[in-house]
């Protein structure tokens, strides 16, 4: 796992290169679920009532979707916060990094239904956010 932190520079593209992808990746999720629920041109002129009607993946991955948005302004918050409180960018990026990297293995775990590694992932990425307010927090004082 070393080889894997050794290959992000400390540099702030990092960690606005990953607010990025978690921003498109609700986005990604929603296109998937839509995909899976064979969405037509025809359900775009009511689509929540047509994504309320999924089942099995497609509902799972409209789920995974919907929560991708529901985390992503913690995590935009706390990277912003970390960087404006001189956290050592190395730290951000290796958890900006992670939280991306827990976010799809937490949408793949609930779109295959592996409930345990999805709550998993969730509580692991949340954490990610939750260290980088923290390390602020340190930093301010």
């Amino acid at each position: 796992m070393s080889w894997f932190f050794a290959l992000i520079p400390d540099t702030a593209n990092v960690a606005i290169w990953t607010m990025m992808i978690a921003s498109a990746l609700p986005f990604l999720l929603a296109m998937l679920a839509k995909a899976l629920g064979g969405f037509g041109m025809a359900d775009n002129s009511h689509p929540r009532e047509v994504v309320a009607k999924f089942t099995g993946r497609a509902a799972r991955a409209n789920a995974a979707q919907q929560n991708s948005f529901e985390s992503l302004p913690v995590f935009l918050a706390s990277v912003i916060v970390a960087m404006l409180f001189f956290v050592p960018q190395i730290v951000v990026n290796y958890l900006a990094v992670m939280y991306v990297a827990l976010r799809l293995i937490y949408a793949i775990a609930y779109i295959v239904n592996l409930p345990t590694l999805r709550s998993i992932t969730w509580t692991l990425s949340m954490a990610c956010c939750f260290m980088l307010f923290y390390l602020a927090v340190k930093m301010a004082f």
